[in-house]
């Protein structure tokens, strides 16, 4: 009797760019041998997204897509940033799984396959953790003190020592599409919209060639729309924090009416204590206002309603050649 013929997965990995022209052909190559033993259980696709390169990362990427009908190349108008570079992959990805993964190299292509494993056992997410870090002592020491903060904050649990490298099922794709909110923490919304999740452990590698994308300022906005945007924990600190103040301010009330009463004579005035006190209630109202005009902030671009990004250009990788046969075809 005739074998039925297996069904063959399709898998797409989606890498976000922003000036990785040194490290693209090397990605494409690693991930093309990593994935080359699999090639008869799965049929890859590779989505470049270009997020407003200022170096040759677009030529690079022309030039890939030239060479292998796999690659689709994402041109968005300017640079939008890191989370909508991967939400317009998510966007335009059509495969049972997709692979999201940074373009340097520091995630380790051969973890895919790992990932992979765990996909074929039934989980609909699985993400990649790190084990371990090359990073400096000060970039290891702020990243463990934001996972940190954020597990006490978030309303959601959200894995820490995760970035977005992992796999995700098409329903898992489907259901993030329906959430556009503009400032994105993926991870985050990963873990809220649920479905049976994994790790896989993992030792990250160095940067291969370039500079990171998130310098200290981007990391602080990155780590706020994290905690902003899956916790109202700040707004109910802004609460506690008025009745310890009330609190502190009733017991010095009381302290100055006992001095009075029981022992005048040693009443001085008090200018310094007064104007330090002044100028902390006045810092705790700016953080205050601060925190408030964070998340009005967020609602005011929220309810624009704008796009979240625009497209240039979408190339599929398929030869000039090649086109014009199929055009010639129809």
């Amino acid at each position: 009797m005739p074998t039925e013929p297996t069904t063959r997965h399709r898998v797409a990995f989606i890498f976000p760019i922003y000036n990785e022209e040194a490290n693209i052909d090397l990605l494409h190559r690693t991930v093309d041998e990593v994935t080359a033993p699999l090639a008869g259980r799965y049929d890859f696709s590779f989505i470049y997204v270009d997020d407003g390169s200022r170096d040759a990362s677009l030529e690079r990427l022309t030039e890939l897509g030239a060479r292998d009908a796999r690659v689709t190349v994402v041109e968005l108008s300017r640079n939008f940033g890191h989370q909508m570079a991967v939400t317009a992959g998510l966007d335009l990805v059509d495969a049972d799984a997709t692979i999201i993964m940074d373009s340097d190299l520091q995630d380790p292509p051969r973890v895919a396959l790992e990932l992979l494993e765990k996909w074929e056992e039934g989980y609909e997410v699985v993400y990649a953790q790190r084990r371990s870090r090359r990073d400096s002592p000060f970039k290891r020491f702020t990243a463990s003190a934001f996972y940190w903060f954020l597990q006490k904050m978030a309303a959601v649990e959200i894995p820490k020592n995760t970035g977005d490298f992992r796999l995700v099922d098409r329903k898992v794709v489907d259901e993030l599409r329906k959430y556009r909110e503009r400032d994105r923490f993926l991870r985050g919304l990963v873990s809220y919209v649920g479905f049976k999740q994994t790790a896989v452990l993992f030792d990250r590698d160095q940067r291969h060639a370039g500079v990171t994308g998130y310098p200290l300022t981007k990391m602080l906005r990155f780590a706020a729309d994290g905690i902003l945007g899956f916790s109202t924990t700040p707004l109910r600190m802004i609460t506690r924090m008025g009745y310890l103040i009330s609190l502190l301010s009733f017991l010095g009330v009381l302290y100055v009416v006992g001095v009075k009463l029981f022992a005048p004579e040693t009443a001085v005035p008090g200018w310094a204590f007064i104007t330090i006190a002044m100028f902390f209630l006045g810092g705790i109202q700016i953080i205050m206002l601060g925190v408030l005009g964070s998340y009005i902030g967020r609602t005011y671009s929220q309810v624009q309603n704008r796009p979240l990004y625009t497209v240039a250009s979408v190339r599929t990788g398929v030869p000039e050649t090649a086109q014009d046969n199929r055009s010639a075809a129809r």
